[in-house]
Protein backbone atom coordinates (compact mmCIF):
# COMPACT_ATOMS: atom_id res chain seq x y z
CA UNK A 1 0.00 0.00 0.00
CA UNK A 2 1.38 3.40 -0.91
CA UNK A 3 2.10 6.07 1.65
CA UNK A 4 -0.83 8.12 0.31
CA UNK A 5 -3.28 5.24 0.66
CA UNK A 6 -2.03 4.50 4.16
CA UNK A 7 -2.53 8.12 5.21
CA UNK A 8 -6.01 8.28 3.69
CA UNK A 9 -6.91 5.00 5.38
CA UNK A 10 -5.74 6.17 8.77
CA UNK A 11 -7.70 9.39 8.42
CA UNK A 12 -10.80 7.44 7.38
CA UNK A 13 -10.49 5.22 10.44
CA UNK A 14 -10.06 8.15 12.77
CA UNK A 15 -13.08 9.85 11.27
CA UNK A 16 -15.05 6.65 11.76
CA UNK A 17 -14.17 6.47 15.43
CA UNK A 18 -14.87 10.18 15.92
CA UNK A 19 -18.23 10.00 14.15
CA UNK A 20 -19.28 6.85 15.96
CA UNK A 21 -18.29 7.80 19.46
CA UNK A 22 -18.23 11.55 19.91
CA UNK A 23 -21.21 13.86 20.22
CA UNK A 24 -19.90 16.23 17.55
CA UNK A 25 -17.89 15.71 14.45
CA UNK A 26 -14.66 16.40 16.30
CA UNK A 27 -11.52 14.72 15.08
CA UNK A 28 -9.91 12.73 17.85
CA UNK A 29 -6.16 12.84 17.44
CA UNK A 30 -5.89 10.56 20.47
CA UNK A 31 -8.03 7.93 18.71
CA UNK A 32 -5.83 8.17 15.64
CA UNK A 33 -2.66 7.84 17.67
CA UNK A 34 -3.87 4.97 19.82
CA UNK A 35 -5.96 3.00 17.30
CA UNK A 36 -4.42 3.38 13.84
CA UNK A 37 -2.19 0.33 14.14
CA UNK A 38 -5.11 -1.75 15.41
CA UNK A 39 -7.32 -0.58 12.54
CA UNK A 40 -4.69 -1.52 10.00
CA UNK A 41 -4.09 -4.89 11.66
CA UNK A 42 -7.71 -5.86 12.31
CA UNK A 43 -9.78 -3.99 9.73
CA UNK A 44 -7.61 -3.20 6.72
CA UNK A 45 -9.99 -5.10 4.43
CA UNK A 46 -12.75 -2.61 5.34
CA UNK A 47 -10.79 0.50 4.32
CA UNK A 48 -11.94 3.03 3.04
CA UNK A 49 -15.59 2.29 4.01
CA UNK A 50 -15.95 4.28 7.25
CA UNK A 51 -19.09 2.54 8.58
CA UNK A 52 -17.49 -0.87 7.96
CA UNK A 53 -14.24 0.19 9.66
CA UNK A 54 -16.25 1.40 12.64
CA UNK A 55 -18.25 -1.80 12.85
CA UNK A 56 -15.09 -3.87 12.51
CA UNK A 57 -13.34 -2.02 15.32
CA UNK A 58 -16.36 -2.41 17.59
CA UNK A 59 -16.57 -6.13 16.75
CA UNK A 60 -12.87 -6.55 17.43
CA UNK A 61 -12.73 -4.40 20.55
CA UNK A 62 -11.49 -7.36 22.60
CA UNK A 63 -8.50 -7.63 20.24
CA UNK A 64 -7.42 -3.99 20.19
CA UNK A 65 -4.52 -2.66 22.21
CA UNK A 66 -5.22 -1.47 25.77
CA UNK A 67 -4.64 2.16 24.77
CA UNK A 68 -7.08 1.98 21.88
CA UNK A 69 -9.66 0.22 24.05
CA UNK A 70 -9.35 2.98 26.65
CA UNK A 71 -9.91 5.68 24.01
CA UNK A 72 -12.88 3.80 22.57
CA UNK A 73 -14.41 3.37 26.04
CA UNK A 74 -13.84 7.00 26.99
CA UNK A 75 -15.26 8.38 23.75
CA UNK A 76 -18.22 5.99 23.90
CA UNK A 77 -18.99 7.10 27.47
CA UNK A 78 -18.78 10.77 26.44
CA UNK A 79 -21.17 10.18 23.52
CA UNK A 80 -23.61 8.30 25.75
CA UNK A 81 -23.56 11.13 28.29
CA UNK A 82 -24.18 13.68 25.55
CA UNK A 83 -27.11 11.67 24.20
CA UNK A 84 -28.52 11.40 27.73
CA UNK A 85 -28.22 15.17 28.24
CA UNK A 86 -29.84 15.80 24.87
CA UNK A 87 -32.73 13.46 25.66
CA UNK A 88 -33.26 15.10 29.04
CA UNK A 89 -33.35 18.55 27.44
CA UNK A 90 -36.23 17.57 25.15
Amino acid sequence: MSRYHTTVSLLAFTAAIALQTSPGLAFSSEAQQMCSADAMRLCSSEIPDIPRITACMVRNKSHVSPGCRAVMDREHAAAAAARKREAAAQ
